[in-house]
């Protein structure tokens, strides 16, 4: 036999063994899987049957962009731990539907209707004010910061992934730190090492080996009522944390800003941000505040909603959709121009302020100080009561294009565990692509009036990544109901799965992933072992620095409840803030 023929003959043996191995043979490796989309094989644990998601479009049938009904919030099954995720798709899909005659029209969104009011940001005294949306209006959205706790005060990692809360030192404070030794003395100067870390200096510029608080293993989330206030120091322009026991918290730079400030990369965008609430919220606040209607927890029942449809019906007012009972929204936009495949985006027009950009540095207001532009949704969380969670079910949404999605795992059709691991080789709103990190770290931060640049970091967009990929850390069980993280994960892919293989091919809705929901076992009040559903949730729009540093939660990570910590209408942080509507 020639060379030659024996060479085709191989050739033939090993391409016919190839091929049979995808019929009988080892099974060949599934495609690799593109990082802006979900496994297609994973377990069917969370699914709305076809028939039932006709029923949530108002037309009885599936359209594309067609108007949804919101979820029956009245008649909700409670039954973990779909009905959960189920309810919180379809109140997205809702709000992002476009607005019929009945919710005022206008050819917007059904959240951008008057059926919804802004809710302004706090005055001097801490007061909020109901914006009621009218046809044509454009509507004034403000700078994207950091999240806040209860009392107002903002959230900040140390490296062991402790949480605090902390406030500025009150103006001339000396800063005062406690040695290792025990010793108290007083830092005037501050300069960063060559791993980024805070050098401290006393007032004979000796170098001080500062007390840092005792390590803690965090194994469950701790009321934010309890954490320590800290206090926030300037020193050389570099930010310092100093706990009660004047021991110093050892917190990375670019991740100790407090009031983060977060840039896209395509079109350089800064992120804004609304609150908006629905017709049943805006009248059951002012019904509560006019003393015509006692309730210290968000309405769950028919009985409460009762009160509030009597209270509007006596002001001249009927709500198009009361069944949804009370929702709020809180929503992150970027600007529309530089976004690649802007198509694929929810659009609308909007007001936002204006910056002088030409200090690296420093961000002043402009001159005029507000401009027009048109703005594309890429965060969104829904919150809303239902039958049997005055505490609120709390739902987070993000564009597929956001940010990369770390390590995670999930169950297959066939039972087996699936890893995919972090990948980052994609075109990203808010990282470079193939990045490697470091990931989100604070570049700027915002210190009214103007946009400042954080420590060794000019203005300029960070690289963001979504640690907890579906809102479960991989170190710990998420609820009771799933065992594992990789089970939880499978009931966030399933759902999403489910919606994407029904919905109306190119309907804009489609893509944006629900990365999970939590809520409290039987309503309770938050506690560290109550919170379930994906208990470590957080969204790469409005909790960015707030994830911790990788995907376990003993390496830190909020959940919505570490800082929205009651079942009682305080749950809501604008609820006891909010003027009445009349």
């Amino acid at each position: 036999m020639s060379t030659l023929n024996r060479a085709v003959r191989l050739l033939l043996i090993a391409t016919v063994g190839i091929v049979m191995m995808g019929f009988g043979g080892c099974p060949p490796p599934p495609p690799p899987l593109n990082p802006q989309s979900l496994p297609s094989d994973a377990q069917a644990t969370c699914v709305v049957t076809a028939p039932v998601f006709a029923t949530w479009f108002q037309s009885g049938s599936v359209t594309l962009n067609g108007v949804v009904n919101p979820a029956n919030s009245v008649t909700f099954p409670n039954v973990p731990n779909c009905s959960f995720y189920q309810w919180s798709k379809q109140m997205f899909l809702w709000l992002t539907s476009p607005a019929p005659a009945t919710y005022g029209g206008g050819g917007g969104l059904i959240l951008d209707s008057p059926t919804f009011y802004d809710v302004s940001p706090p005055a001097a005294d801490g007061s909020r004010t109901f914006l009621p949306h009218t046809p044509g209006l454009l509507r004034n959205f403000g700078l994207r910061a950091a999240q806040v706790g209860p009392q107002g005060l903002q959230l900040i990692f140390d490296s062991s992934g402790k949480l605090f809360q902390f406030k500025p030192a009150a103006p001339g404070a000396k800063l005062l730190v406690r040695e290792a030794s025990g010793q108290t003395v007083q830092i005037v100067h501050a300069k960063l090492g060559r791993d980024k870390k805070t050098i401290l200096l006393d007032t004979n510029n000796r170098e001080i080996q500062a007390l840092l608080p005792q390590a803690e293993k965090v194994t469950e989330r701790e009321q934010i009522t309890q954490m320590p206030i800290a206090q926030k120091f300037i020193i050389d322009g570099i930010p310092i944390f100093v706990d009660p026991s004047l021991a110093v918290i050892d917190v990375e730079q670019g991740q100790a800003g407090g009031n983060g400030v977060l840039e896209a990369l395509p079109g350089g965008s800064l992120v804004y941000y609304a609150t908006i609430v629905n017709d049943v919220y805006a009248y059951f606040t002012t019904g509560v505040d006019d003393h015509a209607i006692s309730a210290t927890q968000f309405p769950t029942t028919a009985a409460d909603l009762s009160a509030i449809t009597t209270f509007a019906s006596a002001h001249g007012k009927t709500f198009p959709d009361p069944n949804a009972l009370t929702v709020e929204v809180k929503s992150a936009w970027v600007e529309a121009a530089g976004l690649p495949n802007l198509s694929s985006y929810l659009t609308m027009t909007a007001t936002v302020p204006a910056y002088n950009e030409s200090n690296p540095n420093t961000w002043t207001p402009g001159s005029p100080a507000q401009k027009t532009v048109q703005l594309a949704l890429v965060g969104m969380h829904v919150v809303g009561s239902t039958a049997g969670h005055p505490e609120m079910i709390w739902a987070t949404f993000e564009h597929f294009a956001n940010t990369p999605k770390a390590t995670y795992s999930y169950i297959n059709t066939g039972g087996s565990t699936v890893t995919v691991n972090q990948n980052t080789n994609a075109s990203w709103v808010f990282s470079q692509t193939n990045s490697s990190g470091p990931f989100n770290q604070e570049h700027m931060s915002f210190s009214s009036p103007n946009i400042v640049s954080q420590p060794g970091f000019t203005i300029s967009p960070s690289d963001t990544i979504r640690w907890k990929a579906f809102g479960a850390a991989s170190d710990v069980s998420p609820n009771p109901i799933d065992g594992s993280t990789a089970a939880s994960n499978t009931e966030i892919i399933s759902i999403n799965n489910s919606i994407s293989g029904m919905i109306a091919s190119g309907d804009i809705r489609n893509n944006y992933v629900m990365t999970g929901a939590t809520w409290t076992i039987g309503g309770a009040s938050p506690s560290g072992g109550n919170q379930v559903g994906t208990s470590a949730l957080s969204n790469t729009t409005m909790e960015t620095y707030q994830q911790g540093t990788d995907t376990t939660l003993a390496h830190g990570g909020t959940n919505c409840f570490t800082c929205h910590n009651s079942n009682t209408t305080g749950v809501s942080h604008v609820f006891g803030a909010l003027k009445p509507l009349f």
